[in-house]
């Protein structure tokens, strides 16, 4: 059928709108098997979608779906206070401060979450995470089943009442523990990814991308770097750089200046296209921008974002990749200084002017460059 053949055939472009696949298809109970397709990629890496922008939009059955699964890869005290958060968002005349609610304010979240708790492993949390996180909502449990936990804490935390009550029971049901795997090493680029930049390099760039303030650590560096162009392998020339690049786009470019330590770069999210004649072309983009690495002679990375987004992006039919000037590859980039960096379009100068004379104007030639194309990582 029709979900099966995505599925097998199209999972790229699933995972790619994985949000917006996610979320139609629990709005409709036929599409079991892309309900399951997502579930199976969610617990597997439940920490993005538990703590997504949109987690507390999603629908009940998504959530129950979710937590109801015995091989979800999450801590229970975790999950419990997840579905908490999910539950107050229900209901915005819920109190801010817990120390203001009401009898009839816990009532409200129990009914909400009446399709939710049956499903929490509370006989699996620990006794802190039960009196921590758990007993200050004791009130949105059935009294029998709190009485249970608390039954539970004592034989747990007391020896000498667990051995004087060796045999108590519980009526409750005591659901098993979540089937939790081993955890593996991060996934870590290999040395091929790039000849030029590091992890490091590769985290600052997505930051920028993204417009963080802080840099992301290297485990959690949300994009992947495809690389699809490297000069030494490809060429140095502009009709090289047309025939693999050409109408690609969330392009990162990256260069090594020729007999210096320098690694100049840019973003360009919109691609450049080929113009048919020899005219250039002008592209409106608000989020490229230019940078310069950091490295080991280079102590400060420099980010220059566009200041003219008019003027952002140039395509030329016999030149290479153009940040409007302020960076920009003519043609046999290895030779005769043929790229070269003006400040004009873009907030600075990304050539260290200590360095190089307080000029505008900055030829190089590259030994190597690199372009990748980035997209957010997937479940």
């Amino acid at each position: 059928d029709l979900e099966t053949y995505l599925i097998e055939s199209k999972s790229s472009w699933l995972r790619l709108h994985f949000s917006h696949v996610y979320q139609k298809s629990f709005q409709n109970d036929k599409l079991h098997e892309f309900q399951k397709w997502c579930n199976d990629n969610i617990v597997k890496y439940p920490d993005k979608f538990f703590d997504s922008e949109d987690f507390t939009s999603i629908k009940e059955n998504a959530l129950v779906s979710i937590i109801k699964r015995d091989n979800l890869q999450m801590k229970e005290a975790n999950i419990w206070k997840h579905v908490i958060k999910w539950g107050i968002a229900q209901n915005s005349d819920l109190p801010s401060d817990l120390k203001n609610w009401t009898n009839e304010n816990f009532l409200t979240l129990k009914n909400i979450l009446k399709n939710c708790l049956p499903h929490i492993r509370y006989f699996q949390m620990s006794a802190e995470d039960i009196i921590d996180n758990v007993r200050p909502y004791q009130q949105i449990l059935e009294k029998d089943l709190w009485d249970d936990i608390a039954i539970k804490l004592i034989l747990w935390d007391d020896i000498s009442i667990k051995l004087m009550l060796p045999s108590r029971q519980v009526d409750s049901i005591i659901l098993p523990p979540r089937i939790i795997l081993p955890p593996k090493l991060p996934t870590r680029m290999t040395e091929s990814f790039s000849l030029i930049i590091n992890e490091s390099h590769a985290t600052e760039i997505a930051s920028w991308v993204d417009r963080k303030d802080n840099t992301y650590p290297i485990i959690n560096n949300p994009y992947e770097f495809k690389l699809l162009f490297r000069g030494t392998r490809d060429g140095f020339t502009a009709d090289s750089f047309w025939k693999l690049c050409d109408k690609q786009t969330h392009l990162v470019i990256v260069m090594k200046v020729k007999d210096t330590d320098e690694i100049l770069g840019g973003y360009n999210p919109i691609g450049w296209v080929r113009p048919s004649d020899d005219y250039c072309i002008y592209k409106d983009c608000k989020d490229s921008f230019i940078f310069s690495l950091k490295n080991e002679t280079i102590q400060n990375s420099i980010l220059s974002r566009v200041q003219d987004p008019g003027r952002a992006i140039i395509s030329w039919k016999n030149y290479g990749p153009y940040f409007g000037y302020d960076l920009a590859m003519k043609n046999n980039f290895n030779e005769n200084e043929n790229c070269y960096a003006i400040h004009m379009y873009y907030k600075r100068h990304i050539r260290d002017e200590s360095m190089y004379g307080n000029v505008n104007y900055s030829p190089f030639s590259v030994e190597e460059y690199e372009i990748f194309q980035i997209s957010k990582k997937t479940f």
